[in-house]
Formats: C-alpha cells, structure tokens, sequence
C-alpha cells in the first residue's frame, strides 16, 4: 500500500520527545511509524495519541541496536509505502550525569555508543533505500549541546561524546547525500523535562518542534547544520 501522505518513522517514539515528535507530525497529516523497543509501549503510545490527530500513527517495534530488527523494519516500510520521506533519530540512552571521563566504566560508554550512535548510523543506513524514493527526504538526527566541541566540558561522558559523535555523522551524511536532496540536521532540543531529562526543563512540545522543523524543512532549507529552535549551534 502507498500513500500521498508523508511517511515518517521516529525511533524511540513511546514517551518524551520522540512521542511529542510523531504527535506532531501526524498532527500535520503524516503516516507516522511510532516505533519503540517494546511493541506494547508503541501500541499504548498509538492508542492514546491516534484519535486526537488526521494523520495515521503505526506502532513498530524497533530496537535500534538490533541489526536484523532494523533491515526487518525496512522491509516491511518499503512492503507497504514503497518510501521514506522523514527518518527521525531520536533513540537514546544514559544520560550519565555522574560519571567522569576519568573513571567512567567503558562498557558502559560502548552500550551507550551503541545505541546513541550506532543506532542513528545503522537506522539511516537501512533506510537510506527508501528516502533516496523521497521527493522531499529528510533525515534528522536528535543530538544535543553536550556533544557540542565549542562549549564541552567535564563529566557526562558517555552521553556527551556519543552526541559529539553523532553530530560528526550528521556531517558526514549531509556531505555525501547532498547531491541527492537529502537533508540531513543535528537538532538540540534544549533541556526538557523528560525522563531522562528530569524536572524543571522545559515542555515536551518545546523540544519537539526544532526537530519538526527540521523534518518539515523546505527543498531549500538547510543541511548539515546543528540546530536549536530552529537557530544554528555551535559545533
């Protein structure tokens, strides 16, 4: 089955921003594939999120660092809309507040590359296929200013240099799809009050829409840019 209406998938799709970012997208009419680790969790999300948007929400089950599981995905997303016009990074892990880059556990920091950078990379990779069908394809990549070089400092190290790593593929992709449209961004949503982000940041729907912006970006728009409501970050 095909449809006229844009076909987006957010990873990590279940709660906080990735939740608030495929309500948004279907709120602008988009076929929406929510995806989370746990079929239950995308279903729940789907259940509450669906009757309040015109645009379709499609629960699938996605853990980022299972290669098989994401190829499967694709498959099944190229069986059904033949595309992919919007790909959201979203999935992320461990925000390691306590931690130092002098004694941190490095199992630790590679479980947390694995999903916050292996997952991006290995998820655009599968996809790519279909977003090249695209007439307008995006590629966003949920970042942070953690990983930005100009202001890094001490502490967070997992999760810091895993978004500084992600950053740098977000610039090595925007380079290598340019001459096919792609749009590729890093966005920062800022400090949101999430789970992960804990009290006192700001809304879920303010750290949402920079990342629908750059999902939403026209053909002109920018690529290979890191970005903050919409405003561009230092590297």
């Amino acid at each position: 089955m095909s449809t006229t209406a844009p076909v987006s998938l957010v990873t990590g799709a279940n709660r906080g921003i990735g939740r608030e970012t495929a309500r948004r997208l279907a709120a602008l009419g988009h076929t929406v594939l929510l995806c989370a680790r746990r079929p239950q969790d995308a279903e729940e999300a789907v259940a509450a999120l669906a009757p309040a948007v015109p645009g379709r929400l499609l629960p699938h089950r996605l853990d980022v660092t299972d290669a098989d599981g994401v190829r499967t995905l694709a498959r099944t997303v190229e069986a059904e809309f033949g595309r992919l016009d919007v790909l959201v990074n979203n999935a992320a892990i461990n925000y390691d507040t306590a931690r130092r880059a002098v004694s941190t556990d490095l199992d630790e920091v590679r479980r947390t590359l694995e999903t916050n950078l292996f997952g991006a990379w290995r998820t655009a990779q599968a996809f790519l296929p279909l977003l090249r069908r695209s007439a307008h394809p995006r590629l966003v990549n949920v970042s942070s200013e953690s990983g930005s070089l100009e202001h890094m400092s001490g502490g967070t190290p997992a999760y810091g240099i895993s978004k500084a790593a992600l950053n740098a593929l977000t610039r090595k992709l925007a380079d290598e799809l340019r001459a096919e449209r792609i749009l590729v961004n890093a966005v920062c949503p800022g400090w949101i009050a999430t789970d992960m982000g804990g009290p006192g940041g700001a809304p879920v729907e303010q750290g949402a829409a920079g990342i629908v912006w750059a999902a939403t970006l026209p053909d002109s728009g920018p690529t290979g840019g890191f970005f903050r409501d919409g405003e561009p970050l230092a590297w």
